[in-house]
């Protein structure tokens, strides 16, 4: 039986602020999904230098983007950091 819910991941300070690693979503066009959600989350996940990956393929275009029935759409915030001498 095929997967009937999408799912939005968050890496990095994201899941933070999401409270959890994952949320299990009903599919639809991004603007939607994030409707559906807490709006803080949402502004968070919507900044300028959030990238995003659906089913493990970067995106360059938020806007267009749909989910369907078992996509994965994971939310990347910036790397920081490195090595501390």
């Amino acid at each position: 039986m095929p997967e009937a819910n999408a799912r939005l991941v968050f890496l990095g300070r994201l899941e933070d602020v999401a409270g959890c690693a994952e949320l299990t979503v009903q599919p639809g066009p991004l603007d939607q999904v994030l409707a559906r959600i807490d709006r803080a989350l949402a502004v968070e996940l919507l900044g300028e230098r959030i990238r995003l990956a659906l089913n493990g393929r970067l995106l360059s275009d938020a806007a267009s983007i749909e989910l369907a029935a078992g996509d994965e759409l994971a939310f990347l915030p910036p790397v920081s950091g490195g090595c501390r001498g």
